[in-house]
């Protein structure tokens, strides 16, 4: 998974776990895309403070990720939803009577249905 996806992920599901501070620059670097020299002059800090920060936040939200596997079990069940679809999308009719297709049409239908929601 390409770095900043990653990143913004693992923020997404586990940033409101990291202090205000923390919260505020990494979503600075990572989400606003605004650079290291940047967000030190604003903020006051180092530089070197900044990238320190960054990576320490990098650490806490891959540690959170190895404990609770929440990115892991939504990227499988994102990918179980697309293979669901794929295969609804393979249903054909043809040889069904049309009572038949309507049945099976209507329970394709709740199907995709429930997958939209999720």
């Amino acid at each position: 998974m390409e770095k900043i996806v990653k990143q913004s992920l693992l923020y997404d599901f586990y940033g409101e776990l990291l202090t205000e501070h923390q919260k505020s620059v990494y979503e600075d670097y990572v989400l606003n895309d605004i650079g290291i020299s940047e967000i030190a002059e604003e903020r006051g800090i180092s530089r070197q403070g900044v990238h320190d920060l960054i990576k320490r936040c990098d650490k806490i939200l891959d540690g959170y990720e190895e404990k609770l596997h929440l990115l892991e079990r939504f990227s499988q069940v994102k990918e179980d939803v697309s293979d669901m679809k794929n295969s609804i999308a393979k249903i054909k009719c043809d040889n069904l009577d049309e009572s038949d297709k309507e049945l099976v049409n209507e329970v394709i239908n709740k199907l995709e249905s429930i997958i939209d929601k999720l």
